[in-house]
């Protein structure tokens, strides 16, 4: 059997990490059948880093390889039929999540306005972490902010960053069906990933904003969800 390790389930949301949520969907879109552990703590996880997954006892890292090693090993056809361009379109998204990544964290940990609401309904639903837990989660996270170089941003340009990605997703995204189609591939999984990480957190982000206000991102946002929930 598979095993999943990611973050806890926020919100609604079966991970309130973009990348685990990201293969959370692939999983359940691909029909892939697989248990879901969560973790608070990923300093065992390899490289330090959440998600990773344990196949028939082998220990795979980071959501792209992830993605790619269960395609390989389980005979995956959910990709099967992209063209060499639609391909490489994939590619561009995947990185420009990774960017996007960044200012969603820091909407909830650096950002003074919106980091208690986030840190309140997190120990609320997960009061297992207390307040001191989290604070010192928060002083980790100023640390990469700092050195990955978002932390240096004031929130401003911080955010015109993230619009500035997710208003490229709003150009890409179709109003109805899936990114390439009438099905979803692997492209749609992280898409959702990080746009359900926005759209299902009632926190009034900037980025929540841009996103509320796109109804075709909107809605792909819940015709995924509606997929990997059953919601």
């Amino acid at each position: 059997m598979l095993t999943l390790y990611s973050y806890p389930r926020l919100f609604g949301v079966a991970d309130n990490n973009g990348y685990g949520l990201k293969v959370y969907a692939f999983f359940k879109l691909a029909g892939v059948p697989f248990e879901h552990e969560h973790v608070f703590d990923a300093s065992t996880a390899p490289r330090g880093q959440l998600p990773y997954i344990v196949d028939d006892g082998e220990t795979v890292g980071d959501s792209e390889t992830i993605i790619a090693h269960v395609i390989a090993k389980h005979l995956l056809t959910i990709d099967a039929l992209l063209s060499p361009e639609q391909r490489r379109t994939n590619h561009l998204i995947t990185r420009m999540l990774d960017d996007l990544y960044w200012v969603m964290s820091y909407s909830r940990w650096k950002d003074e306005r919106f980091y208690p609401a986030f840190r309140d309904a997190f120990i609320a639903q997960h009061p297992q972490i207390n307040a001191a837990g989290f604070e010192k989660a928060k002083a980790y996270n100023s640390q990469r902010y700092h050195f990955q170089g978002i932390g240096r941003y004031t929130p401003d340009q911080a955010y015109a960053r993230g619009i500035a990605d997710l208003q490229v997703l709003a150009e890409i995204v179709p109003a109805a069906g899936f990114v390439h189609g009438a099905a979803p591939t692997s492209c749609d999984a992280g898409i959702y990933g990080f746009v359900a990480n926005i759209y299902y957190f009632p926190i009034p982000t900037p980025l929540k904003a841009f996103v509320d206000a796109h109804g075709n991102l909107v809605a792909h946002c819940e015709r995924i969800h509606e997929l990997v929930t059953g919601a």
